[in-house]
């Protein structure tokens, strides 16, 4: 190779995969050629890559070799720690010799994931009392949360990221906020007595230095929507687990008002701000607090009265607050800039969601939620909030996401029911093909698995059973399932609808089946998985949504079953607003929103069973609308192509045979 040649991406992807002692396979020689072809383009790539493809080296290769800075934002933690651990450092090592540069990386998230060593010494803004107080000696040093604050200060001195990821074990929410706060909270490095050691800046610096920085979606979302880049400016964004994001960036553009928010944000300013002000304030937030204990769960397609003059009075109390926070200034307040500071952030938050919910645009959707069952944004149980999400984000991605940069998203699961058109929409693209002088041009490429499926796995569903209902009780269901169960040796990784479909399984069986079943939510994730792994006889239960990151090769997980198709719930506010938008469009709601969900669900559900060469199982569904209805097809185009049968005693013997040979080969 002469020098002024530079290397061919064959070249770089056998070196890169070499170092990571793994095989090359024709699907990432393919993506790594299509990521790279579309980086050189300026155009803009799906990818689907089955399980077991590279698909991180296919990317980052590609990636690497193109030399412009490079975002790559994943959904889930693991996969973060994956690329910035182990695939970023040993391909840029094996690629250094043929690039003749070692590209830096780095990981950047929001800035609550990092410890702020201002509340770490300074103490956190007290809501009743003026000032600051000491959380390290106001819990009890036995306590759980106390001996949390205590591991927190030693780590303090040892991190060299203050990355709360980075801690292990964790610590627990309450614990983690005493010492982080909000990009909104913060006063800035310029003004902060840490701003030089912090962590959060630090991190952004390595980021602006580096030449591939590892971010969330949650960050990308944020550094789209809110308008003040986060993220430094880069040619090349690579989207991993693409199918979350559409769902990620909804989470961030969604505004939540809660009495105990409300009251919060009074306490914090009511110190700092004239008498007259505040008690317009509070007299705004208690008649709220009157109507959220009344409030019904469900859709409010329109502003009820009482809810309009309420929301216009918060507004209006919150914005005359602001205003007076930023002139005055209360010398008797202890570090009054930091109490300000966060009474200002809790206020803002007031503010624009009452204005976002009175300006009642039609793109948005509004809704009363009730928090009783699941603990979730409320801080007391039974307490109610008021919801504002878009209708849609794909206006917005296809504005903020696709204009200034090449964008290649990928995953295992993008082409649903035979085409990537139903994706693509909701990310803001074109069908593949439509041209038009502000659509985004791109394409899609399926480049497999490298997995035999038709013959690793068998997909079964229970065609017999009677079709589950809103409620009651699957008599045939569960004694569907503890057959399976026991033909399988246990080895089953149970996937449920809800969590109290998951919860009423796991209490029936454990009370008839001798195979130790474990529970999401009685453990952490990663303990449950690592039990769940250790042991083949073991099983483990819980919702769909939470699996999607279960990777348990071999014997340990022969058996994945989903007890019902996952369809959104029909009093899902979101989701029925935005089928009804598409029914109003002339299309087909049900298949575009209810179907896609659940199709994607079960795709990602499906995908826990193979994990590498060797795997054997069953993926069964005990639902028999898989077989008989109408949009059965589109869902099982959306799954792997495993062998497909309704025929239970086929099954059984299929399982009883996996779990001989799992068997002898343990002996």
């Amino acid at each position: 190779m002469t020098a002024s040649s530079s290397p061919s991406l064959s070249d770089l992807l056998h070196a890169a995969v070499t170092a990571v002692g793994g095989t090359e396979r024709p699907g990432q020689v393919a993506m790594a050629e299509a990521v790279g072809d579309a980086i050189d383009d300026g155009t803009h790539l799906l990818v689907q890559a089955g399980t077991g493809t590279g698909k991180s080296l296919g990317y980052l290769v590609p990636a690497l070799a193109h030399g412009e800075r490079v975002v790559v934002a994943t959904a889930t933690l693991a996969l973060q720690r994956q690329l910035v651990e182990r695939d970023l450092p040993r391909t840029v090592e094996a690629l250094h010799p043929l690039l003749r540069r070692r590209p830096e990386f780095a990981m950047l998230k929001g800035r609550s994931n990092y410890l702020c060593l201002h509340r770490l010494h300074e103490g956190v803004p007290q809501e009743e009392e003026e000032g600051l107080f000491d959380p390290f000696e106001a819990a009890a040093p036995s306590s759980k949360l106390g001996k949390d604050l205590l591991r927190l200060r030693d780590w303090s001195d040892e991190t060299e990221t203050g990355d709360r990821d980075d801690l292990t074990p964790g610590v627990s929410d309450r614990a983690w906020s005493q010492v982080s706060v909000t990009s909104r909270e913060c006063l800035g490095a310029s003004k902060c007595a840490y701003g030089a050691e912090c962590f959060a800046e630090a991190a952004r610096e390595r980021a602006k230095l580096a030449d591939v920085v590892v971010t969330n979606h949650a960050l990308l979302a944020i550094d789209a929507i809110e308008g003040a880049p986060v993220l430094p400016s880069h040619e090349v964004l690579i989207v991993d687990e693409a199918h979350e994001l559409v769902s990620r960036v909804t989470g961030v553009a969604t505004g939540e008002l809660t009495p105990g928010q409300v009251n919060r944000a009074v306490r914090r300013a009511a110190k700092l701000v004239d008498e007259k002000a505040a008690d317009a304030l509070q007299t705004a937030a208690e008649s709220f607090e009157r109507l959220m204990e009344l409030a019904l769960p469900g859709r409010l397609e329109e502003l009820p009265e009482d809810l309009r003059h309420c929301l216009m009075a918060l507004r209006d109390a919150a914005r005359t607050v602001i205003s007076a926070l930023g002139n005055t200034r209360d010398k008797s307040v202890q570090d009054e800039d930091v109490v300000r500071k966060q009474a200002l952030a809790s206020v803002e938050n007031v503010h624009a969601v009452a204005e976002r919910v009175v300006a009642g645009s039609e793109y948005d959707v509004v809704w009363y939620e009730r928090n009783d069952s699941r603990g979730g944004a409320s801080f007391r149980p039974g307490g109610a909030s008021l919801r504002v999400a878009p209708l849609s984000v794909s206006g917005l991605l296809r504005e903020k996401l696709f204009a200034e940069r090449s964008v290649v998203l990928t995953s295992a699961t993008l082409r649903l029911g035979g085409d990537f058109n139903g994706v693509a929409g909701s990310l803001g693209l074109a069908p593949e093909g439509v041209e038009g002088e502000d659509l985004p041009v791109w394409k899609g490429v399926d480049v497999g698995s490298p997995f035999d499926y038709p013959k690793q796995g068998i997909l079964y569903v229970a065609r017999h059973l009677s079709q589950p209902g809103r409620e009651g009780s699957r008599t045939d269901m569960l004694d569907e399932l503890a057959e399976l169960i026991e033909a399988a040796g246990g080895r089953t990784l149970g996937l449920f609808s809800s969590m109290r479909a998951a919860q009423a399984a796991a209490e029936a069986l454990r009370a008839r089946l001798d195979v130790p079943i474990l529970l999401q939510g009685e453990e952490t994730l990663g303990e449950l998985i690592r039990t769940f792994a250790a042991d083949a006889r073991t099983c483990l239960f819980g919702t769909l949504s939470l699996w999607q990151g279960v990777d348990v090769p071999g014997a340990g997980c022969q058996l994945v079953v989903m007890d019902r198709v996952p369809f959104p719930r029909p009093d899902d506010p979101l989701m029925s607003a935005r089928q009804r938008a598409v029914e109003d469009a002339g299309g087909n709601g049900f298949m575009a929103v209810a179907a896609t969900h659940a199709a994607l669900l079960m795709a990602q559900g499906a995908g826990r069973l193979v994990r590498a060469s060797g795997d054997r199982g069953v993926v069964a569904v005990l639902d028999p609308r898989l077989a008989t209805a109408r949009y059965g097809s589109f869902l099982r185009a959306s799954m792997p192509n495993f062998w497909y049968t309704t025929d239970r005693n086929q099954v059984r013997r299929s399982l009883a045979a996996i779990d001989a040979a799992a068997k002898a080969e343990e002996r």
